[in-house]
């Protein structure tokens, strides 16, 4: 058995090979087409717009400070990508929610060797599109605030030296909850009991959240990665026993 936070980089490392086993090409296309075409538009309209949203950013200072401008310039342009990086990666998710809870059905169904969901068909699909868009708005609106938090920790002077680590440990967080959400919600555990579950896996959890963290990261990469996280987040569900969460659910709603 591996240690726990080494399971993070095994779960993405096979979940990549999942997705590139001949029975779950089809269900990989359809989410890799749609952040191909999202990519390509959102590069296209950045390369457009970049100059003018680095200006945008950066202060106006008085002529006798404009020196500073050629120091400050290259932040202001880290801050742009990263703003895009985020964009896309928000954006990604929430169209291709529909599409990601389907291929996370097809890989459970894969690792276990049964099949309890419904068959494939458009009608199907498209049934899910509400209730998985939804789910992303709720993740959104776990973030937000979260964020805003340490948006403002990064302007206090000696505060701002822990928000950086902070920003990282939230965003490797992020990334276990974005994707391991994926199976939990095909078996309508809620929200709070999918967190409640992922915390009592801290570990594997983080480990999950800090590989995909730095896959994402890779421009291009991370076009193919976000189905293997997917697909790894779904190997996570089987593995880590995610049934035992729902048991837990059921049990407090039988009380």
């Amino acid at each position: 058995m591996p240690a726990p936070t080494l399971s993070g980089p095994q779960y993405l490392g096979e979940g990549l090979k999942l997705i590139l086993s001949p029975g779950l090409r089809l269900f990989v296309l359809l989410p890799l087409t749609v952040n191909l075409l999202l990519f390509a538009a959102l590069i296209g309209f950045a390369v457009q717009e970049f100059s003018g949203w680095v200006d945008t950013f950066m202060p106006s200072l008085p002529t006798w400070l404009s020196f500073l401008e050629y120091l400050l310039w290259p932040l202001f342009v880290v801050l742009v990508l990263v703003l895009v990086f985020f964009s896309f990666t928000m954006l990604a998710n929430i169209i291709a929610a529909p599409f990601n809870g389907f291929l996370a059905e097809k890989v459970e169904v894969v690792v276990r060797g049964q099949d309890d969901f419904p068959a494939f068909s458009w009608a199907e699909l498209m049934a899910m599109i509400p209730r998985t868009v939804g789910r992303e708005l709720r993740k959104l609106a776990y973030f937000l605030p979260r964020a805003a938090i340490l948006l403002i920790l990064s302007f206090i002077p000696v505060v701002n030296l822990v928000a950086a680590p902070l920003w990282i440990l939230f965003g490797i967080w992020m990334m276990a909850v974005q994707y391991i959400d994926y199976p939990a919600d095909n078996h309508k555990l809620g929200w709070n009991e999918m967190l409640a579950w992922l915390r009592e896996k801290r570990w594997q959890s983080l480990g999950f959240g800090g590989t995909t963290y730095l896959a994402l990261m890779i421009p291009f990469v991370n076009i193919v990665m976000m189905p293997a996280a997917v697909a790894g987040a779904t190997l996570f569900w089987v593995r880590e026993q995610g049934e035992l969460a729902l048991q837990k659910q059921a049990g407090q709603a039988v009380r």
